[in-house]
């Protein structure tokens, strides 16, 4: 397989200086002190679209032939990358279509067709949206236009990179979300021959990794399961062309878990005021959950959000979420007497500890509750692990059984 080269990645960056917003860097204090080294944030979920999914799709798309755009493109996805085939394709005057799960967000469903996308819904998951995608392909001679596994994609990608560059010469690291590897392939191929000695560090969800079981095979192996808030960069399967990229740049691929997404994108939007969703918030995720010593961060950092397309009643659930992993919430279950004072009594006891009472709850028909007793549910905002800890405590020590909640959402 030939390899994007550095004309290609340059022929991109000419292509989409007029169409493609150069999005800004923003310094951040907290994830700096964090990591020991300074940090930037590459602030893609501020592109048009709200991700760097129209780099590789414009210059994808303008790189066919006339002849070719004249019977339209085609695409299959549930968010990002279906908005940024609609916005170049409709930029480009060209037809569109997009196949998009049943399932897919609302407010993804209608920004993919307030794009200029004429948009059918076929299927429960993205791949059986792509196999309509393809016979329609087939069928109509439309081009598909596919989210990674391509050349054109991945040189297109790689102007984040450039622009990292412009912005920040001096980066010594880039931290990339990944998923089927276009943005990661791009980022490394741009650094592998504009700055050869900056580390790149790819990111993906534990729960959704299919990077570490392919570098480990030497091919891209797709893996059996996903299950992650991450959806952007749930993909089964790496792409061969982004695969092959890596494989030749090198860079190192980790892992997070839910919990550290969840926070990050707590820390984006309460720190930063930036909006992110859970897979554009993977990079801070890394820098958050992971020790220096480990991510081996050669400074200054530069960790890309790579979008915030998120259904605003996801946010709610996982702002929570981000809250309770932070410490900042505390859900309790506390048996009590079913007797005048008792309720009073341990309100008194969360009081004394300065928590906030969130919300109540009272429970008489548990199976393991006596005549005479009744649980009580407690939601607490608290300001920290440590206060969280001697929360706990107190109410240990005050005489009550306690179960803490895994989780609030």
């Amino acid at each position: 397989m030939e390899l994007v080269g550095v004309q290609q990645v340059q022929a991109a960056t000419r292509l989409l200086a007029p169409v493609i917003r150069r999005t800004p860097m923003v310094a951040s204090r907290v994830l700096s002190d964090r990591a020991g080294a300074e940090v930037w944030l590459k602030c893609e979920n501020l592109q048009r679209t709200g991700s760097f999914k129209p780099r590789g799709a414009y210059n994808r798309i303008a790189n066919l032939p006339d002849e070719v755009r004249s019977r339209g493109v085609v695409a299959a996805s549930a968010g990002n990358h279906a908005q940024g085939v609609a916005w170049s394709a409709s930029s480009l005057g060209i037809a569109s279509t997009v196949f998009m799960p049943v399932g897919a967000s609302l407010p993804k469903l209608v920004a993919t067709k307030a794009y200029g996308a004429q948009v059918r819904q076929v299927g429960e998951t993205v791949d059986e949206s792509l196999d309509a995608a393809l016979e329609f392909a087939d069928r109509t001679g439309a081009t598909l236009i596919h989210p990674f596994d391509h050349a054109d994609i991945v040189a297109g990608q790689a102007t984040v990179g450039v622009e990292i560059l412009e912005q920040l010469p001096e980066v010594g690291t880039v931290i990339v979300p990944t998923g089927g590897g276009g943005l990661l392939a791009g980022v490394a191929v741009a650094l592998h021959h504009l700055a050869p000695d900056v580390r790149v560090i790819g990111v993906q969800a534990a729960e959704a990794a299919a990077w570490p079981d392919s570098l480990a095979a030497g091919k891209p192996v797709r893996i059996g399961r996903m299950s992650t808030m991450a959806d952007g960069i749930a993909v089964g399967r790496p792409g061969a062309v982004p695969f092959a990229h890596v494989v030749d740049h090198v860079p190192t691929v980790l892992t997070v878990d839910e919990e550290a997404l969840s926070t990050a994108l707590l820390l984006c939007s309460e720190r930063a005021k930036l909006i992110v969703e859970p897979a554009g918030a993977a990079a801070v995720a890394a820098l958050m959950s992971r020790a220096s010593e480990e991510l081996d961060l050669r400074g200054p950092v530069c960790a890309i959000l790579s979008g915030g397309n998120i259904d605003p009643l996801l946010l709610t659930r996982l702002i929570g979420h981000g809250l309770s992993a932070a410490g900042r919430y505390l859900a309790v279950r506390v048996t009590i007497s079913d007797r005048p004072g008792e309720l009073v009594a341990l309100l008194s006891v969360v009081g004394k500890t300065g928590a906030s009472v969130v919300d109540v709850a009272h429970s008489r028909t548990g199976t393991w509750l006596a005549v005479d007793e009744v649980e009580v549910s407690l939601t607490l905002e608290t300001r920290g692990p440590d206060h969280r800890d001697d929360m706990l405590t107190a109410l240990t020590n005050a005489g009550y059984a306690v179960r803490v909640a895994d989780q609030l959402y």
